[in-house]
């Protein structure tokens, strides 16, 4: 299993909480961008360089940055916006060649909620940025996979395939979040196992309906007995990333949601530990 250091952005660099993560016995991270947890635009050569030598050293691996959606949009209608958009994506793609990074998670991106562009525009949009991206993608080595953020303008898994499957390039996939999925009403059992071919990771941890979290197992609406089984059944539990977001003993949740997640009937031994 991998392990998001999302829950450390404020409280220490990215490679400071890979390496004490790995001292607890964990070893392959998902690193979420976001300064100054980590942001490549900050990081000199010779500290990109140092970082991966720390990582080495400690055994740690990184399986996947997370370039976020909030502060971009590669979606926007206006051109330099999409511009600095990619330019910070292709910075994440170098860090992740830099790192060893298999995957890149990425935003689809926003839709003005009033007076929107039309979909034909903003699907455009987000196409022309890909167009950019993958060329980029595919000399580093690593995938783009697209989030079903519950705030982008394609937050449902059959939107999202649309997309996969209109770009049709090996180098796009989805990573599919599924307290997202739970948060908006849909089922992410029946959508790993229809549409299992087109997702590259898994995000897993608990939401409520009426407020959008990031939660410890077992406290929302998700039901991980049948997740697991669905994970086991499609895209495999070394795909899937933990990703419970608590600022307080973040170790410790970490822990217990393993532990939660056993309980559920989920094979872990060996996995990210």
């Amino acid at each position: 299993m991998i392990i998001n250091t999302f829950s450390y952005i404020w409280s220490a660099t990215a490679v400071d909480a890979m390496c004490d993560l790995s001292r607890r016995g964990f070893s392959v991270f998902e690193v979420p961008i976001s300064s100054p947890h980590c942001w490549p635009d900050e990081m000199t050569p010779a500290v990109r360089s140092d970082g991966k030598k720390r990582l080495q050293d400690c055994g740690a691996s990184v399986r996947s940055l997370n370039a976020g959606g909030y502060d971009i949009n590669l979606a926007s209608p206006a051109a330099n916006m999409r511009r600095k958009s990619t330019d910070h994506i292709k910075d994440v793609i170098d860090l992740a060649f830099d790192w060893g990074a298999f995957d890149v998670v990425i935003s689809p991106g926003t839709r003005r909620p009033m007076i929107s562009p039309s979909l034909p525009k903003t699907l455009g949009w987000l196409y022309e940025s890909l167009e950019i991206l993958l060329p980029r993608a595919e000399q580093a080595g690593v995938r783009l996979l697209l989030e079903n953020t519950p705030y982008c303008f394609r937050p449902r898994f059959d939107e999202l395939v649309g997309v996969v499957n209109e770009v049709n390039n090996e180098k796009l996939k989805i990573v599919y979040d599924v307290a997202n999925a739970a948060y908006i009403k849909e089922d992410p059992v029946a959508c790993l196992l229809s549409g299992y071919s087109a997702i590259g990771l898994v995000h897993v941890s608990d939401t409520g309906l009426e407020e959008w979290g990031h939660d410890p197992i077992g406290t929302g609406a998700v039901n991980f007995e049948d997740l697991g089984r669905a994970v086991e059944a499609t895209c495999k539990v070394e795909n899937v990333v933990l990703e419970i977001i608590r600022e307080k003993e973040p170790l410790e949740e970490i822990n217990k949601g393993i532990a939660e997640l056993q309980k559920r009937g989920w094979n872990l031994k060996s996995l990210g530990r």
